[in-house]
């Protein structure tokens, strides 16, 4: 399949589920309430260009390709971006949405995001049932890049971290997330070394990773002995040029025995473009593959292998309940990286552009760069994050947004104590400037995209 197509599949797939997921979550609730619903737009704002009816509902397609939306009868503040104005035969008053009461346009406005937060935590609670949750290593050195950041600081291989960052008793997982967002600064560190505790300090190294600036400290955890795989094999790269062929297994690296998928990642590294012996075992056979590393973005060398499934991190089965923490777990600690990163933006600690706001093309950077590495399983992965992101955006109490039209609701409430309501033209134009607001903000993150071309 050319790339372009896969591409174009892998983002509609994504952002078509993300997105129409929302919309469900809308729907679902103005139906189970009795709310007419008059349109359901799959794809695209504005007019309808195709669809077909259901009972009163027109499922379409709209003009403007930006979203999807659900248009129901009676609420008319949106209706320019939304095909215009109801039109037909007469409805009854119980069924319009405008005349329901505040709690039941609450909870039709809270199912969007409801659902894209359900499905965040639905996929990797999908994943922990299926395969087990990853089996987390104790916070041991195993690895100690050669003029890296922890090597900088004294850090030696055999050391347990004991502290990070303040935090007793970190895993590793909490320790390269906080590294991730402490690119040039100094974050101290207690090790235990031979029963004695040593406070240390590492500055992470900054890195650029696909428009994102990272602290990276050169550190990789001791995860015992794992049969190292070839999974996938990079087009045009050193490994398809070398004969490497997915399956193979690696044994060796320059003689030295290879224990795991993240020393010999690590080995790469530090042999950058020299000529390199990789040991292999091909059904059954002892074969020897020679090749050089390529310096690739971000500044590591790389010879384009992805790992095999032997190499995915030792799983751990467990039941609902298991695998219901560790769904929130992981959505939470999205959550925690996006709201310190924007914390280092508005306290001037982090720029605007390195803080990693992607736009539509961005977005799009993406899921390109997901699906060609990871294929359709990373795709669920980064669905999941995507998802998750959309439903706390449209709790933002911006206008036209869902956390908008809620804080809509709470302003008439509070002015229906004395009287007094919200004409349909001050709503409309509370949507228009919240239009204006959202279409700001996309200007400004494609400016940060394609700033990043150059």
């Amino acid at each position: 399949m050319p790339d372009i197509l896969l591409v174009v599949l892998a983002v509609i797939f994504v952002l078509g589920i993300a997105i129409n997921i929302h919309e469900f979550g809308h729907f679902v609730v103005a139906k189970l309430f009795g709310m007419r619903v008059e349109a359901y737009s799959f794809f695209g704002l504005g007019p309808r260009i195709w669809g077909f009816k259901v009972g009163h509902t027109d499922y379409r397609i709209s003009a403007i390709p930006l979203g999807a939306y659900v248009k129901l009868y009676g609420d008319e503040a949106t209706a320019a971006l939304e095909g215009g104005e109801s039109e037909g035969e007469p409805v009854p008053e119980s069924e319009l949405y405008e005349l329901r009461p505040r709690w039941q346009k609450f909870l039709v406005m809270i199912g969007g995001p409801f659902m894209n937060i359900m499905l965040a935590l639905a996929i990797p609670f999908g994943a922990a049932m299926i395969y087990g949750i990853p089996s987390m290593p104790a916070p041991v050195v195993g690895v100690v890049n050669a003029g890296g950041a922890a090597e900088q600081a004294g850090i030696k291989v055999g050391d347990r971290i004991a502290s990070f960052n303040g935090a007793e008793n970190p895993t590793w997982e909490s320790i390269r997330d906080e590294s991730m967002i402490s690119p040039d600064k100094e974050v101290p560190l207690v090790v235990d070394r031979g029963g004695q505790r040593i406070p240390l300090a590492v500055k992470p190294a900054k890195q650029e990773v696909d428009g994102n600036v990272i602290g990276e400290i050169g550190l990789l955890p001791d995860v015992g002995v794992e049969p190292v795989e070839v999974g996938t094999i990079a087009p045009d790269s050193p490994a398809a040029a070398s004969g490497l062929q997915p399956g193979d297994r690696v044994l060796a690296f320059n003689g030295q025995t290879v224990r795991n998928s993240q020393e010999l990642s690590n080995q790469i590294k530090e042999n950058k473009d020299a000529p390199a012996n990789i040991t292999i075992d091909r059904d059954g056979e002892r074969r020897e593959i020679r090749t050089a590393a390529r310096l690739e973005e971000g500044g590591v060398y790389r010879i384009g292998i992805g790992f095999g499934t032997a190499n995915i991190t030792t799983r751990v089965k467990v039941g609902l309940a298991g695998a219901a923490s560790y769904a929130v777990d992981s959505n939470l600690r999205i959550l925690r990286l996006t709201g310190k990163v924007f914390g280092q933006m508005f306290s001037g600690e982090r720029s605007v552009k390195d803080a990693g706001l992607a736009g539509p093309v961005g977005i799009v950077q993406i899921i390109s760069k997901v699906v060609q590495e990871a294929g359709f399983a990373g795709l669920v992965m980064i669905l999941g994050v995507i998802s998750l992101n959309l439903g706390v955006f449209n709790l933002l109490p911006i206008p036209l947004l869902d956390g908008g039209q809620i804080m809509v609701l709470g302003i008439e409430k509070v002015m229906s104590w004395f009287g007094r309501t919200l004409s349909m033209a001050i709503k409309e134009k509370i949507q228009l400037a919240g239009l204006a607001v959202i279409l700001l903000l996309m200007v400004f993150t494609l400016f940060l995209d394609i700033s990043r071309f150059f």
